[in-house]
């Protein structure tokens, strides 16, 4: 089982009142302590001759530890928990986004020319050429983080409500990270036909649509049905995201190991979204073998019952045919890279691995194996965890990607973009100062989102404008499902 870590996602402060005496304070971050929370800051609101009022801030690993923390300090000699203040819901009030206006509207002059009477002539200049929105309206810069609310973080089918406060996180990361006007579309209907028609209709605002958390398989027909619909670039995050800053920490990793990716057999588990947008980008960069697990084991082509998207990855992978589960699938191989379930490994399981092995276990929060007990075997662990080495984040493309297809003008997402984006990320580490703990660089690196903006721009400039199943490895006219190699559907 994987040890639950303090962390500021479970940050509280607890405002305190209890006597002047010399030994307050020491008793106060004892407690706090021995319950195993970490302190971060304390701080005296209040004081008197005879009393004092304190902020106590501390880092805890989930809620019911924030309240055992608490009970701690409600249990001292003299101390009076006056209120509990959760950090997290905090930073939420109100929501965590708004609009700004960039024209100052200081006297009529200027609103004559924002508005009324001025702004019918930029209208008009848009209706005799359409193309003029993206050079005069916020299409240049603006994408919609469209959900359905089905398959959101760990959390499941929570609805579109439910969802708001991720998408507007998402929202707040484009604009910190690469300067996106982003903004939350949550759509109160799981309907496939439904999704995209509304996308199509509120098109028009959009310089790109970022689909996020919806369930597989319907998030793959929703994107393909939008890719050949619109004429901005529709891009899965869950997918597309993932299986880039992957294929970048993979990179690293293979240099750190000395392995060249086409001598290495990958096992991946899940082959939802996430997994086969990386088995496909994997193999778009030349793998040598993978095997797909999920639920039902590993994909082969003899396997009942699957979806046209694990079909093609049953007919596409795994070139010795085996049929086990996932346990035996690692048996030897190079890479596992997980984004299904938690504890589904064990640290003697990663033991029967390849030499050099490298470990990615991505499920959040906790991962499919204890990273601790893989690093007693694997040469290289990463999860999706921030408290953790080697974090596989997604903030490490989406924003660029954006940033370079709006700058570009882009009308779709292509798989050279993808390729350049994962290199570009890759090589902000590099040769020299990858290592076994530093295979992705950080999040706040600030180099990152505009060298990936500036790969996916050139990719799409120089030629990578090729529709995506022309730039894929294998053509899906080659695949009965009519499943491409890449973007998982179209």
């Amino acid at each position: 089982m994987t040890t639950r870590m303090p962390s500021a996602g479970y940050s509280i402060t607890v405002r305190v009142g209890m006597p002047a005496d010399p030994s307050a304070v020491g008793r106060l971050t004892t407690a706090v302590g021995s319950a195993g929370g970490v302190i971060t800051a304390l701080d005296i609101v209040e004081s008197t001759h005879d009393a004092v009022v304190a902020d106590v801030t501390c880092d805890t690993a989930d809620g019911e530890h924030a309240n055992a923390v608490t009970d701690a300090l409600r249990a001292l000699d003299g101390v009076e928990v006056r209120k509990v203040s959760d950090r997290t819901f905090l930073i939420h009030l109100g929501g965590k986004i708004e609009v700004n206006s960039k024209v100052s509207l200081r006297n009529r002059d200027e609103l004559s020319r924002a508005y009324t009477p001025g702004v019918a002539r930029v209208c008009l200049a848009i209706a005799e050429n359409p193309e003029d929105a993206r050079r005069l309206t916020i299409k240049r810069n603006t994408v919609a983080v469209v959900t359905d609310g089905s398959a959101v973080l760990g959390l499941g089918n929570i609805g579109p409500a439910a969802s708001m406060p991720v998408m507007e996180g998402k929202a707040a990361l484009f604009k910190r990270f690469a300067g996106v006007d982003a903004w939350p579309v949550p759509l109160d209907t799981q309907d496939t036909d439904e999704i995209v028609a509304i996308v199509k209709a509120i098109a028009p605002a959009y310089g790109g649509i970022n689909l996020e958390d919806i369930a597989a398989p319907r998030c793959f027909e929703i994107e393909r049905r939008l890719r050949a619909e619109l004429d901005i670039p529709v891009f899965h995050d869950d997918q597309h995201g993932t299986a880039i800053v992957v294929l970048a920490a993979l990179t690293n990793a293979l240099r750190v190991v000395g392995k060249p990716l086409s001598a290495v057999r990958v096992v991946v588990s899940g082959a939802g979204a996430a997994g086969t947008a990386i088995m496909k980008l994997l193999l778009a960069q030349g793998v040598g073998d993978i095997i797909a697990c999920d639920r039902m084991g590993a994909l082969h082509p003899d396997l009942p019952g699957l979806n046209p998207s694990m079909q093609w990855l049953a007919d596409n992978t795994n070139k010795g045919g085996y049929s086990g589960d996932v346990r035996g699938a690692v048996a030897g191989a190079d890479v596992f890279i997980g984004v299904s379930a938690p504890n589904i490994l064990t640290g003697d399981d990663i033991g029967t691995m390849a030499d050099r092995s490298i470990v990615f276990a991505l499920a959040n929060p906790d991962p499919e194996v204890d990273p601790f007990e893989a690093r007693k075997h694997a040469a290289i662990v990463a999860t999706g965890r921030s408290d953790q080495p080697n974090q596989i984040n997604n903030v490490l493309a989406f924003p660029g990607v954006f940033r370079g297809m709006l700058d570009a003008q882009a009308r779709e997402f292509t798989l050279p973009m993808a390729l350049a984006a994962a290199t570009a990320i890759a090589d902000a580490v590099g040769d020299s100062r990858a290592n076994a703990s530093y295979i992705v660089p950080s999040v706040f690196d600030p180099n990152v989102a505009p060298a990936v903006a500036a790969a996916v721009k050139s990719a799409w400039l120089g030629g990578g404008s090729a529709t995506v199943d022309a730039a894929a490895p294998v053509s899906a006219d080659t695949s009965p499902s009519g499943v491409s190699p890449f973007g998982a559907e179209g």
